[in-house]
């Protein structure tokens, strides 16, 4: 049985690997996703004008490299089974904060929610393998038996 659970988790993993490369390929596109759906804080203007001076990139560009980069991490890293809870926990983060901002059906008008309700759904049980991940960790110990009298 824990083949098959690593064998999984590294399938699981597969997912944030591919999004996160397919940002990082299309990083103009992306940018261009993250600014029509996020708006910067006030509060962060400073912060975030700093920024992109330093680097020389807008802030949507700069939020598309950095999600782009964690989606790859975290999926390798839970795939390989190293800082897995650590990573599914902030991939849980990560999750409802992506849900809420670019899957907000609530905002359209129904037959048009469609898609991005079922979207909403998948997120949803992403969140929960996440929750599951994240209570086995690096899995079970050895002197607890893996799945109970399963």
């Amino acid at each position: 049985m824990p083949a098959l659970v690593t064998f999984g988790r590294v399938l699981f993993a597969v997912l944030f690997m591919y999004t996160g490369a397919t940002k990082l390929f299309a990083i103009q596109q992306t940018a261009d996703f993250i600014a029509s759906k996020v708006a910067i804080p006030a509060l962060l203007a400073p912060y975030t004008s700093q920024l992109e001076t330093m680097t020389g990139m807008p802030m949507p560009q700069l939020l598309a490299l950095g999600v782009g980069g964690f989606e790859i991490l975290a999926g390798l890293m839970i795939a390989v089974n190293f800082g897995a809870r650590f990573f599914a926990i902030l991939l849980i983060f990560f999750v409802i904060v992506t849900t809420f901002y670019f899957h907000d059906f609530w905002n359209q008008p129904a037959p048009e929610n469609a898609k991005t309700l079922i979207d909403a759904l998948k997120n949803l049980s992403l969140i929960g393998a996440l929750f599951m991940i994240a209570g086995y960790g690096r899995g079970p110990r050895p002197n607890e038996p893996a799945y109970g009298d399963v």
